[in-house]
């Protein structure tokens, strides 16, 4: 399943590996994107339990048809911090 999660203020390219391979987007509102596929609830799950160990906000979550996944011009693929 595809999943687009977003989070309050910027995470650093760096902890790509720790959510689950998720692709990272920064906004040019200060949010971050993460997007991609998860196999199952439990991995979106664990991706949830990380945003919050990191005491991060979450801002929403919601399931993607693969139409959803095309990039919009309002945001900036991360290399890091913009």
């Amino acid at each position: 399943m595809l999943y687009e999660i977003m989070i309050q203020g910027y995470i650093d390219e760096v902890w790509s590996d720790w959510f689950a391979g998720l692709t990272m987007t920064h906004t040019e509102q200060g949010e971050t994107i993460l997007r991609g596929d998860l196999v199952d609830q439990a991995a979106l799950h664990g991706v949830l339990i990380r945003v919050r160990d990191l005491g991060l906000t979450l801002i929403s979550m919601q399931r993607l048809t693969p139409d959803d996944c095309r990039p919009t011009p309002s945001s900036i693929q991360s290399k890091g911090r913009p």
